[in-house]
């Protein structure tokens, strides 16, 4: 397949091409959706080991006040602002944590989901490292900068590669390359030597294992790519393997499972809401989150297991079983780890009971398939011992 030249190229794609890896077109560049090894091995391979994934088409960003490095004072300036925007609980973030949160419209529905991160440093309080999905990242620097006006400064990070190293064994690689980074817990984050380079090191990733996500300069990440890959349980992974792991964690892609049509609470991401800010409000939708908290929500996000072999995509029909659409999968592959086929999707909240079956019409049939809990595979984050 010969791809679009426009497309954008990460740091990496000349490493994607030594590797045999596959090019295909995602969110405006270049990726690799698989290598020779294939998508059900680089998926079994992250569950049992270590697999690096390029994430360098996603957005990052600093958030800046003008008074940086005033501690706990200037956080809470850059937190406030950004509570405008998101409702997720920032101020309380302590040094070096990560929290999940969303950009709203006036309805709560999601423009995206994104990270933020409140740096460790002293000499960085005052700013916030926001991570955001790749295919809107330009809407979503637009829509924070344009909320947050002159009152702080939005600084695009197109200089910087970032890295995702997945699995049960990343800990130990990491350990070679970068020991001080076995003392951050799930969702802590550092400034660390990677190798002998500096980076930013996250204890996170999108696949319900184990890992760290890495941020580095571009010109440097041939080389942290190079380093990783050089230990023996690591192997390179594509976009096939990240979007079946993550499906089988349960965890969404933007576009897909979540869209500005849909509301954290429909697609079962309250507790992504801090108490205070439910109390509160001030941001995009608060009312109308308000409402579906307090009174339902008219459908909701589900697991879906297929009986058979047959794989429901994004689209298919979900019905009744008298034959009536009560919703669609909005993601829907083989799982790997579980040996069969899964499916997300949304559905009338009075047919989201678990295990009530339904039926999935694929190609004009339909095939028998129930409601489950989510996710398929437990999550193996590391929250300390």
């Amino acid at each position: 397949m010969t791809l679009n030249s426009s497309l954008h190229k990460t740091p990496l794609h000349a490493l994607h091409q030594e590797l045999g890896g596959k090019l295909v077109p995602f969110a405006g560049y270049q990726l690799p959706v698989q290598y020779p090894a294939g998508i059900m091995a680089e998926h079994k391979h992250t569950r049992d080991k270590a697999s690096l994934f390029d994430v360098s088409h996603m957005g990052q960003a600093l958030l800046e006040v003008a008074d940086l490095g005033q501690g706990d004072q200037s956080h809470g300036h850059v937190a406030r602002l950004f509570e405008r925007l998101v409702p997720g609980e920032i101020t309380a973030l302590k040094r070096g944590a990560a929290r999940y949160t969303f950009l709203l419209n006036d309805r709560g529905g999601i423009l995206d989901d994104l990270m933020v991160t409140r740096p460790f440093d002293e000499s960085a309080q005052g700013s916030l490292y926001l991570v955001v999905n790749g295919a809107t990242k330009q809407a979503d620097f637009d829509h924070i900068a344009q909320g947050i006006g002159t009152d702080a400064r939005l600084v695009p990070l197109d200089d910087r590669a970032l890295l995702a190293l997945q699995g049960p064994a990343a800990a130990q690689v990491m350990g070679q390359l970068a020991p001080d980074a076995l003392s951050l817990k799930f969702m802590q984050s550092r400034r660390l030597d990677v190798a002998g380079l500096a980076c930013w090191v996250s204890r996170s990733g999108y696949t319900g294992e184990d890992g760290f996500e890495i941020s580095v300069e571009a010109r440097h990440a041939d080389k942290l790519a190079r380093a990783l890959l050089a230990c023996q349980p690591v192997r390179p992974a594509g976009l096939g393997a990240r979007d079946s792991l993550r499906l089988e964690a349960g965890l969404c892609l933007y576009g897909q499972d979540l869209t500005p049509d849909i509301t954290p609470i429909e697609a079962g991401l309250a507790w992504a809401i801090g108490q205070r800010r439910r109390k509160q409000g001030g941001f995009p939708g608060a009312g109308r989150l308000a409402e579906m908290l307090n009174h339902g929500v008219p459908r909701r996000r589900v697991g879906l297991i297929p009986e058979g072999r047959v794989v429901a995509r994004q689209g298919t029909e979900i019905l009744n079983q008298q034959g009536v659409v009560i919703g669609r999968v909005t993601s829907g592959t083989f799982g790997a780890t579980i040996g069969g086929p899964i499916a997300m999707g949304y559905v009338a909240v009075d047919y989201a009971d678990l295990d009530k079956p339904i039926e999935l019409r694929v190609r004009g049939k339909h095939h028998p398939a129930r409601i489950v809990s989510l996710p398929f595979v437990p999550h193996k984050y590391y929250r300390g011992e």
